[in-house]
C-alpha cells in the first residue's frame, strides 16, 4: 500500500480524499495555487506545495509543477479527483513515467472514453445500448441530413470531444439543421480544438441515469447500482439520486449485467461511470467519466463502500474483496449540490463565508471546504458544499432532507441552497415524475427564489 498521495485537485473533492487516505494510514500532499492558501484541504493534509498563481491553467492545470511536487514530497501516487487532469490522458501517461501510480483508470482507457465517437464505438462491440445515430464523425452537412432523415427529427449534434453541454445543437426539422451543424462545429472548435461532431437522434423525455462501476486489475468488475442525475439545468447536473425513481431490481441488474461484463473484456481498470439516457423502458450510451464523480456520495449511502479507498486499493494491486453478490442496496440516499451563485440568475457569488453551519443528525451527511472566515475564490468551479441525506425510503430520504436544507447556514455570499428549498416542496419531484428537461422548465416558472 501507497505511504504517502499527492491529491492534485482542490476543495471539497480534495478534502474528501484527504479523509479516505487519513483512515487508511497514508500521508497526503495537498498542492494549491497562491488562491488556496488557506483552503481547508491544505490546513488538514500532512504537507502541501504551492503550484502556482490563481488561474487554474497556471495552477492546477500545471502538470509539471504537480509532478514536480510529487518528486520533492516523495509521493507515490497522485489522485487527480474529478475535473481540472483527471480525464487527461497525456497527464495520466506522464504520473507513470515518472515512477508514480495514477489513481485512476489506464491512459488508454481514459483516451478512448475521452473520444465520444471512439466510446460509442467500443460500447457498440460490447452490446451495450446505444441512442440511434451516427456510426462516427460526420465529413458532411449532406451527410447528417441523410442520417436525420433516416432515424427522424428531432436529432442532437454533439462534438465529438465535447462535454458540459459544449458543441451540442438540437435540429426540430431539417430547417434547422444546417444551423445546428454549423455552430456545433464552431463551438466545439473553440472549446476543445476539434471541431469533429456527430448526430444521435434527441429523446424529448429522458432521464439521465448513470451506473457506477469499480474494476481492479485481477480481472474483477462490479457494479454498485444506479444514480438518477435527470436534475440538470443547461447539462449541468443539481441535484442526484441513488436508486433512480424510475427504475425497478430487474433493469438495474439487466443493465448492470452488460455493463460489467463488457468492461471485464475491454480490461478496464478502477472507478468508472456509465452514463445513459432512459425513456420507454430502454436504455441508451452517451458517454463514460473515467473518474470519481461529485455525486459518487449517494452511492456510497446507498452500499456502505468507501469508493475513494477502493480507488486507491486498486491503484496499489490490491483485488477487489468481494464480488457482485455481495453488494446490498440498502435505503435511498439524495444529494444537492450547492453552489455560490445566485439562485435566481445563477450569477456567481464568490466572497467571505461570514458565517457557516453544516447540519447534522442521521443519515446526513456534508461534503464541504467551507469555514465561516474562509473566502470563495472567483478563479474555479462554484461548488462549494454537498449536502447528502440517506434514509430507509425515498419519501423518508425527502423529508430529511427538507430538515437538513433548512438547518444549513451559509452567510456572506449567495448560494442555491433555497432553490434546493423549492425543489423539495414541488409535488412533480416529490413523486418522482421528472426528466432532464423538468428542471429547466421549473427554474422558469418560479419568479422569486
Amino acid at each position: 500500500m501507497f505511504q504517502k498521495i499527492l491529491i492534485a485537485n482542490r476543495g471539497e473533492i480534495a478534502l474528501r480524499i484527504h479523509r479516505a487516505c487519513q483512515e487508511m494510514g497514508i500521508r497526503t500532499v495537498a498542492v494549491h495555487s497562491t488562491a488556496d492558501a488557506t483552503a481547508m484541504h491544505v490546513r488538514l493534509a500532512d504537507e502541501s506545495v504551492c503550484i502556482g498563481p490563481p488561474a487554474a491553467r497556471d495552477s492546477y492545470l500545471n502538470v509539471a509543477a504537480i509532478l514536480s511536487a510529487a518528486t520533492i514530497t516523495g509521493a507515490e501516487a497522485i489522485h487527480p479527483g474529478y475535473g481540472f487532469l483527471s480525464e487527461n490522458a497525456r497527464f495520466a501517461e506522464m504520473v507513470e513515467a515518472h515512477g508514480l501510480a495514477f489513481i485512476g483508470p489506464t491512459s488508454a482507457h481514459i483516451r478512448m472514453m475521452g473520444d465520444k465517437i471512439a466510446a460509442k464505438a467500443a460500447m457498440r462491440s460490447l452490446g451495450v445500448p446505444l441512442v440511434p445515430g451516427s456510426d462516427g464523425a460526420l465529413n458532411t452537412l449532406e451527410e447528417a441530413r441523410a442520417i436525420a432523415a433516416e432515424i427522424k427529427y428531432p436529432v442532437l449534434i454533439k462534438a465529438a470531444a465535447g462535454g458540459g453541454g459544449r458543441g451540442m445543437k438540437v435540429a426540430l426539422d431539417e430547417s434547422e439543421i444546417e444551423e445546428a451543424w454549423r455552430v456545433a462545429r464552431t463551438e466545439s472548435k473553440a472549446a476543445f480544438g476539434d471541431d469533429s461532431v456527430y448526430l444521435e437522434k434527441y429523446l424529448d423525455r429522458p432521464r439521465h441515469i448513470e451506473l457506477q462501476v469499480m474494476a481492479d486489475t485481477h480481472g474483477n468488475v462490479v457494479h454498485f447500482g444506479e444514480r438518477d442525475c435527470s436534475l440538470q439545468r443547461r447539462h449541468q447536473k443539481l441535484l442526484e439520486e441513488a436508486g433512480s425513481p424510475a427504475l425497478n431490481a430487474t433493469e438495474r441488474d439487466a443493465l448492470g449485467a452488460t455493463v460489467t461484463a463488457g468492461l471485464r473484456k475491454l480490461g478496464y481498470r478502477g472507478a468508472g461511470t456509465l452514463e445513459f439516457l432512459y425513456q420507454d423502458e430502454q436504455f441508451a450510451f452517451i458517454e463514460m467519466n473515467t473518474r470519481l464523480q461529485v455525486e459518487h456520495p449517494v452511492t456510497e449511502m446507498i452500499c456502505g463502500i468507501d469508493l475513494v479507498k477502493e480507488q486507491i486499493r486498486v491503484a496499489a494491486g490490491l483485488p477487489l474483496g468481494y464480488g457482485q453478490g455481495d453488494i446490498r442496496f440498502t435505503g435511498h440516499a439524495i444529494e444537492c449540490r450547492i453552489t455560490a451563485e445566485d439562485p435566481e440568475t445563477f450569477a456567481p457569488s464568490p466572497g467571505k463565508v461570514t458565517q457557516y453551519h453544516a447540519p447534522g443528525g442521521l443519515g446526513v451527511r456534508v461534503d464541504s471546504a467551507l469555514y465561516a472566515g474562509y473566502t470563495v475564490p472567483p478563479h474555479y468551479d462554484s461548488l462549494v458544499a454537498k449536502l447528502i441525506v440517506h434514509a430507509p425510503n425515498r419519501a423518508e430520504a425527502i423529508g430529511r432532507l427538507r430538515r437538513a436544507l433548512s438547518e444549513m447556514v451559509v452567510a456572506g455570499i449567495k448560494t442555491t441552497l433555497p432553490l434546493h428549498q423549492r425543489i423539495v416542496e414541488d409535488p412533480e419531484f416529490q413523486a418522482g415524475d421528472y426528466t432532464i428537461h423538468w428542471l429547466e422548465r421549473f427554474v422558469a416558472r418560479v419568479p422569486e427564489l
